[in-house]
């Protein structure tokens, strides 16, 4: 007989649910979020059991890893659609998540996710905690700008480089702000300097990568954009068409549609935020500082003129998806003037 198991994965413990091919519940436990622990809960169904059930979260990846290893059935699956299927149940509970998600593999009813390989994953890091810290550096230049104003005193539009002087030369003469600044000023050159340890190992990063490299001959995708896309993606085959990709990170529209009644929303802004955000500011750039004109951009530009700023650089977005896909699958480089369809990119020679 077939058996399923659904696990309701939290940082210290799971909650693990096995049932048989009619949905009876054969055993369920708490243990400890380990895949040794689990597989040993396990081990009684082990040569029957059909699928493993897990909700994709940060933990996640680590955990679905190990149990992958170990040579179990493990699918790893979207958190939305295990949250409709459970938003029946009356309680909401630890055990009650890993019936309902038990349920789902046996009935088929889900979607698995894609979980990513630990070189995306230390890449990913990578960029995120480039993006904190760039964050906080910004807070702290405009939490100073802030302390300022109230004395009269304006900094106004200046250079990364030539922040701390002007600061300096502001606050001149005033002791006690002197002493008030001096130590955020200090903070924030530590900070710089770390996010561009950060940057460099972003850029050494980019230059080992080939796909990276190619993907940075694209106008508007540096180093950022194009590993962003490569740590998010991470193995390109999963999409059967590079026309999938759009959608994968949000940038296609909603369509309602419901008897007599239908309509196409906004864009789903699902899938990964911070790719999205990056295709996003890649368009702009392809709209706004590009010099060159290629097809991509004069097709953004007349889209612009009709629908504003705004809506064609997330339709350039969505196509740069797309052309970044294509340039990682077929081992090409953008060309300016190339065909229509294949784009904007050439075979590299």
């Amino acid at each position: 007989m077939e058996f399923y198991a659904g696990l309701d994965v939290s940082l210290e413990t799971t909650s693990v649910c096995v049932v048989d091919r009619e949905g009876k519940v054969i055993r369920e436990g708490k243990l400890a979020s380990d895949p040794d622990a689990i597989e040993l809960f396990l081990a009684e169904w082990g040569i029957h059991l059909k699928r493993i059930g897990l909700e994709a979260f940060s933990f996640s990846g680590w955990l679905f890893t190990g149990l992958e290893e170990k040579g179990l059935p493990v699918v790893c699956i979207e958190t939305r659609h295990a949250k409709a299927a459970m938003n029946a149940m009356l309680n909401k509970t630890d055990k009650n998540d890993a019936r309902g998600i038990a349920q789902m593999m046996r009935t088929g009813w889900f979607r698995a996710v894609h979980v990513k390989s630990g070189e995306a994953q230390t890449l990913r890091a990578l960029l995120v905690g480039r993006k904190a810290m760039l964050g906080k550096v910004i807070d702290m230049e405009n939490m100073i700008r802030g302390l300022l104003r109230p004395f009269g005193l304006k900094v106004g539009q200046i250079s990364t480089g030539q922040f701390d002087a002007r600061i300096r030369e502001l606050v001149a003469g005033m002791a006690k702000l002197e002493a008030i600044i001096a130590p955020l000023l200090d903070a924030r050159y530590e900070m710089r300097l770390q996010l561009a340890k950060l940057h460099r190992l972003a850029v050494v990063a980019a230059r080992e990568d080939k796909a990276v490299r190619r993907m940075m001959t694209v106008p508007g995708v540096g180093a950022v954009v194009a590993l962003t896309f490569r740590a998010t993606v991470d193995d390109p085959t999963r999409f059967k068409k590079s026309a999938n990709v759009g959608a994968h990170f949000g940038l296609t529209p909603r369509r309602y549609q419901s008897g007599e009644t239908d309509y196409t929303g906004r864009i789903s802004k699902c899938g990964d935020e911070m790719t999205r955000t990056m295709l996003y500011e890649a368009a702009i750039a392809i709209l706004t500082r590009i010099p060159k004109n290629f097809k991509l951009r004069l097709w953004g530009l007349r889209l612009m003129k009709k629908r504003g700023l705004k809506r064609a650089a997330t339709a350039v977005a969505r196509k740069l998806a797309v052309l970044l896909h294509k340039v990682w699958v077929d081992g090409t480089v953008f060309r300016y003037g190339a065909g229509m369809k294949r784009g904007r990119i050439a075979a590299a020679s």
